[in-house]
């Protein structure tokens, strides 16, 4: 089940007022593993190698899909599940009215379309950092993921257009006081696939976590 972020967010400071025992990532762990580390272990432990988009077409990863056959796709559970006031769901899973909080931007957004369904770690970039050498089932399964609540986010058109395909290199979300959060979902998402940082990257994110909670973060592993 997917948790609103609002609520993710809230469970994530409560945890820091928790003593942990966590350990460092294990260099390897198999697919269905649940690992538990502070996220400064869990980015020393991501693989550092350079990028190479060849080939790279964004249809290589399949999206969006309604894998559970009940007439919504990934959007609209992404939508259902992070709506702050709930749309009403009509014939064929139309959603209208709702409101949905955007971290990116620290915006409330009145209605689903002006919304996008942000690939955390954007399809390009699990394409350069290893998706390339995945199945295509493996890639639509990266591009639909509902198990894990970090990998999709909705927020506001303007800001994930801003984002594109970028890394923290790049881009990091406009409002800062959400920086922390993007920084650490992104180490557990590319922990969760199993996928590589570049050395810019790795610098990026080094630097916005120093100035961080060395919050722990939990996560299955998919690959």
């Amino acid at each position: 089940m997917r948790i609103p972020r609002i609520a993710a967010a809230a469970a994530v400071l409560a945890a820091l007022l928790i003593p942990t025992t966590a350990h460092a990532v294990p260099a390897t762990a198999a697919p269905g593993e649940t690992i538990t580390a502070p996220v400064q272990d869990a980015l020393a432990q991501l693989p550092v190698r350079s990028e190479d988009r060849a080939g790279y077409e964004r249809t290589a990863f399949k999206h969006w899909v309604d894998a559970d056959r009940d007439g919504c796709n990934t959007r609209a559970e992404v939508l259902k599940a992070e709506a702050v006031v709930a749309p009403v769901q009509g014939a064929s899973c139309r959603l209208t009215g709702g409101e949905w909080y955007s971290p990116y931007d620290d915006r409330y957004i009145q209605g689903p379309s002006g919304l996008d369904i942000d690939h955390l770690v954007p399809l390009a970039e699990a394409w350069d950092s290893g998706a390339s050498a995945w199945s295509p089932a493996e890639r639509e399964a990266y591009a639909n993921d509902l198990s894990d609540d970090r990998a999709l986010i909705a927020v506001s058109a303007a800001s994930n257009r801003s984002k594109a395909d970028q890394d923290p290199a790049t881009w990091l979300p406009p409002a800062d006081g959400y920086r922390c959060q993007y920084a650490t979902d992104w180490v557990a998402d590319k922990t969760r696939w199993g996928l590589s940082i570049d050395p810019e990257e790795r610098a990026a994110l080094t630097e916005v976590l120093g100035t961080c909670p060395n919050a722990p973060i939990t996560v299955t592993r998919a690959r």
